[in-house]
């Protein structure tokens, strides 16, 4: 069915907006009455920007409009002040003069070419003169130097997905789009493929709009986090404070949980744990054998679950749990018939922690409430 599309616009933020290299997306989308979507935010220009929410709810509709496999009209399309779509100068660009990537929940690869004739053919897309990234970067990148002669065929779903991305990468994009690219993954592909795009989000700098449905990858990758559901924008913002908000869906279920983000202090190689300094003061947590050596001044974000931290209202002594953090309620919300989520302000940073009910009650909490988070070192997430 051809949607019926009107109004999307991603443009530069205003100047003097304070908010250098900020985009803003407009978009409305029809499909018959059955579905619309209908979008007007402003996402940075830079970092990840993840579009969130469950399946249907118009995450994949906003990344064909950006790439210009849906047409919206009327419509106005600009990025880092590049006209991709005005329909009211008369200017469309179709998707392959957009200067973009694009890697979808399957890699797409040329079944017939070896994956060095897949990246030539992203690397034709660019004229030699104005590419900024060369072929041999793509595959040191991605580490798929090994893999050039081999046929699509012959590769690992994940191996497949870091070739689409070295792909997308040959094309010098300005912006890279993410469609759900671990979706088709297992687990264990899932967490042997994160690695690589955190590299490529470090070393490249190419603001990325990541979709996904998935929390893990969220707390893993993104910088800004966009929330849709049902076609209809429920929240945007920094990922951290997005993921503590109790109002929110995703504070909510078993994957609930809180982000610190902080600069390692030391590890202790005697225990093999990571000291880490946050807004709140400083964590312990398991440095997992095998894992990038993390060093002294690094940057890293921390993952809490809320099912991994438990309230006293006096600090504990004498306990295996090596993370005592005082903090204050800031809300509460009933998540389910027996148990409460409790949002925590730790020195800044945000917290969660679901209890029981009937330890909600007992500990009188309520919002202003002085007490202590307790987590273990070995539940920590880095």
């Amino acid at each position: 069915m051809t949607p019926d599309c009107s109004g999307t616009a991603i443009t530069p933020d205003a100047p003097g907006s304070g908010v250098p290299d900020a985009l803003q997306a407009r978009a409305r989308v029809g499909y018959g009455t059955a579905f619309t979507l209908d979008v007007d935010v402003q996402l940075p220009g830079r970092g990840v920007s993840a579009v969130f929410g469950p399946s249907g709810c118009g995450k994949t509709t906003l990344l064909r409009a950006v790439a210009g496999l849906t047409r919206p009209a009327p419509g106005r399309i600009v990025v880092a002040g590049d006209a991709w779509q005005d329909d009211a100068a008369g200017i469309w660009r179709p998707t392959h003069q957009r200067p973009l990537g694009v890697v979808f929940q399957e890699a797409s690869l040329f079944e017939h070419l070896t994956v060095q004739r897949n990246l030539d053919f992203g690397m034709r897309r660019v004229p030699a003169a104005t590419r900024q990234i060369s072929l041999a970067q793509a595959v040191e990148l991605l580490g798929i130097g090994h893999l050039l002669d081999r046929r699509p065929a012959q590769l690992s779903g994940g191996e497949r997905q870091r070739v689409a991305i070295a792909r997308a990468l040959a094309t010098s994009p300005r912006l890279l789009l993410m469609d759900e690219p671990l979706a088709a993954l297992d687990a264990a592909r899932k967490a042997e493929l994160l690695p690589w795009f955190e590299r490529v989000v470090r070393e490249l700098r190419i603001p990325m709009l990541y979709v996904t449905h998935s929390l893990d990858e969220v707390a893993r990758l993104a910088d800004h986090l966009l929330v849709l559901d049902a076609g209809r924008v429920v929240a945007q913002g920094p990922v951290g404070a997005l993921m503590a908000r109790l109002d929110l869906a995703l504070a909510h279920g078993d994957a609930a949980g809180a982000l610190i983000d902080g600069v390692v202090e030391r590890l202790d190689t005697d225990y093999q744990l990571l000291q880490v300094r946050f807004a709140g003061g400083s964590v312990q947590c398991v440095h997992a054998p095998g894992s990038a050596v993390r060093q002294p001044g690094e940057r890293v974000r921390l993952r809490v679950q809320a099912r991994d931290v438990s309230l006293t209202l006096q600090a504990a002594r004498d306990t295996s749990i090596l993370n005592v953090l005082p903090a204050t309620v800031r809300s509460l919300a009933a998540d389910g018939p027996a148990q409460t989520l409790v949002a925590l302000d730790a020195g800044g940073a945000p917290l969660l922690a679901r209890v029981t009910r009937k330890s909600a009650e007992a500990l009188a909490l309520a919002p202003g409430q002085t007490v202590f988070a307790q987590i273990k070192g070995v539940a920590v997430l880095d």
